[in-house]
Order: structure tokens, then C-alpha cells, then sequence
């Protein structure tokens, strides 16, 4: 392999893609990380604090089944290379590319934000998404355990809550989850892309191990948490094999649902993971990529509600009959209760019942 296609070890993205916003294009001179000492300039990562007015997001998109979501971090050290959430960072003034695991804006106002917004009169309960754009869990949180204090607001208010994470780290906040299942205010759903741990440290560099996962999920559902899975992305062409196997697994160890989405590589991140597939699988880089394409109509992206997350052709639906067959077999007869949306006027505070 030569130089100019080098992979460098410990991040997702290869690359810093340019910001259109602030014309700015990035150095694109390679690194081996692999012989770089742990403070190299190029594995350092920044946090950024930052200072939101608000901390719940409304969702818009009619594919996602939520009404708001909770980000207490912009950008992730995850380094997912397939990351949608790659798109906003632009928004800040920063790369979709490296800067986005590199550069990490910490809301460390977040808990008191969230507790004004629960406590305001005309506020009704529904359930709010944790991680609907970057991961709750990341490796920042285990220090400033904003997450935590979000979950704390959340069980003072008795608000219903959903998790998405691919950490192991949620289980220290294990007392909170058990507190508010008992009064079913929580759901978890932990991602799971893939069951090949080789493939995970390509892919996903900085997130949990498979195993640490799967044990995550066997703990929580044997706590008689909610749980759920998401195989997201499948990827034609890397992981769409597992599907049977992954659904099983899961099953055995307590998942209540799995769902899935199909890999979309909208703006910045068709640049980004072009360049990281043909660094570390140049043999099947061509492959993949027209796979891809081949399930969103010739192209890598796809805005197209109803059809984005899903895709279309021959082997989106191989992919949605095997769910739907696997499904059945493993998953049969299971479901998740509904989420408890009634406690919460009885927390608010007792100052605003008196208006």
C-alpha cells in the first residue's frame, strides 16, 4: 500500500473534508498513527464548551417515531465512519471529516436547560430520544457525566425517556434506569452493527466491543430493562450476512426488538467513507460502494422520506425479507410496554400549580 493510500489507525474518518461555509479546505497529508505517540496533535482530541439556549431538539423527520431529541455533545470520539451526524458539524465551523471526532462541543449547561423546559407550564409529556444525532455515552461522558446529570432531571420530573447508545458506560447509570422502569419511563436501544469485532474496529474505532455490548444488553434485560437493538447500518457488501445471526444472538439475550437502517452516505460522508473503504478494503471497495448505490436509485445518498432509511431494488428487499423471516423466529410474540406519559404533571413544580 503506498503512502497516499495509508490508513491511519485510531480514528474513523481518513480524512478532514472541506467546510463550505467558511471555504476552508484541510491538509490532507497522511499520518501513520499507528507510530505516533498517544499526544500526537493528530489523536488529541479537543472539547469545546459551548453554551445552547436550548437542549431539546424537534424532530422533524416523519421516519423517526420520536418528537424531540437530546444531544448533550455535538460531535463524537466514537468515529463512526458512516455517521450521518458527520453533516452538521460544517454548522460549527469545523470538518464533517476528522474534526468531528477530533473536536468535541461539550453542553455542559445541559441539565439545567432540560429542567426549565420540563418545568414550564405548557410543557407535555412525551417521550424524548437520548442521542438522536451523537452518542450520550461517548468517551467524554465517563469525566463530565452530563448524561448522568440529564437522567437525574429526567427521574425528578418523572419524565419517559429513550436511550441510543453503542457504549457499555450506560450501565453506571444503572440506578437511575431502575428507578424510572419501575414506572416505565424508560426504553434502551443499543446499536449493534456488527458481530465481527475486526470489522467493528474499522468501522466504529472508539465504541465499545461487540462483546461489552452484548453483554450491556444481557444485563439490562435481565434487570428488566426495556431493551432493544438497532443493526445500523446494514452495509451491503460488509455486514448484510449477519442478519440471522445477529437477530438470534440478540434474542438469546434478551432484546425485546431489533430494527434496522440501510446505509446512506448523504453529503460529506460519501467523501469520507469512499476514502476510508478504498484505504481499508481497497479489494472491495468497488463493490460495496455500487451496492450501495444500487439501493438508492444509482446514488450514494438519499433524502427521500420513506425511502432513505430503507433504501429500494433487489437487495434492500433481500435485506427487509430476512428481517421480517428472522423476525419471526427469534423475535416472535415479544414486545416493549408503552412508555408512561402520565407522572410527569404531578413532578412539575409545585409553584406553577398555582396559576
Amino acid at each position: 500500500m503506498n503512502e497516499k493510500n495509508t490508513y491511519l489507525k485510531g480514528r474513523g474518518a481518513q480524512i478532514n473534508t472541506a467546510n463550505p461555509y467558511h471555504n476552508l479546505v484541510y491538509d490532507q497529508t497522511p499520518i501513520d498513527w499507528s507510530m505516533a505517540e498517544e499526544d500526537h496533535p493528530s489523536l488529541r482530541t479537543e472539547f469545546i464548551k459551548v453554551h445552547p439556549k436550548t437542549m431539546l431538539n424537534k424532530v422533524t423527520s416523519p421516519d423517526i417515531p420520536a418528537d424531540f431529541s437530546i444531544n448533550p455533545y455535538q460531535g463524537c470520539e466514537h468515529g463512526c465512519v458512516y455517521c450521518y451526524a458527520r453533516n452538521t458539524h460544517p454548522y460549527w465551523g469545523y470538518s464533517a471529516g476528522l474534526d468531528f471526532e477530533q473536536k468535541i462541543l461539550v453542553k455542559q449547561n445541559a441539565a439545567a436547560l432540560l429542567e426549565k423546559k420540563l418545568q414550564h407550564k405548557k410543557w407535555k409529556a412525551t417521550p424524548l430520544m437520548m442521542s438522536g444525532n451523537t452518542d450520550c455515552y461517548q468517551p467524554a461522558e465517563k469525566e463530565m457525566k452530563i448524561t448522568r446529570s440529564l437522567l437525574e432531571v429526567i427521574w425528578k420530573y418523572r419524565h419517559p425517556v429513550g436511550i441510543i447508545t453503542k457504549n457499555s458506560l450506560i450501565m453506571r447509570d444503572l440506578d437511575l434506569l431502575k428507578k424510572l422502569n419501575e414506572h416505565n419511563l424508560v426504553h434502551v436501544t443499543l446499536s449493534i452493527t456488527t458481530l465481527d469485532e475486526k470489522l467493528r474496529m474499522l468501522l466504529e474505532p472508539r465504541t465499545a466491543t461487540i462483546q461489552s455490548r452484548l453483554r450491556t444488553l444481557e444485563k439490562l434485560s435481565a434487570e428488566g430493562i426495556p431493551c432493544n437493538v438497532m443493526m445500523a447500518p446494514i452495509i451491503p457488501g460488509l455486514n448484510d450476512h449477519e442478519i440471522f445471526q445477529m437477530v438470534k444472538t440478540v434474542a438469546d439475550l434478551g432484546a425485546r426488538a431489533i430494527g434496522y437502517t440501510l446505509v446512506r452516505l448523504n453529503g460529506d460522508v460519501a467523501e469520507i467513507f469512499t476514502d476510508w473503504i478504498r484505504k481499508t478494503m481497497p479489494d472491495r471497495a468497488d463493490k460495496v460502494l455500487n451496492k450501495i448505490k444500487e439501493c438508492h436509485g444509482g446514488s450514494l445518498s438519499d433524502n427521500r422520506f420513506g425511502k432513505r432509511m430503507s433504501g429500494e431494488g433487489n437487495i434492500a428487499k433481500i435485506i427487509s425479507k430476512q428481517f421480517r423471516v428472522a423476525k419471526e423466529k427469534y423475535l416472535k410474540d415479544r414486545s416493549t410496554p408503552p412508555y408512561n406519559c402520565e407522572m410527569h404533571e404531578d413532578f412539575k413544580s409545585p409553584q406553577l400549580k398555582l396559576f
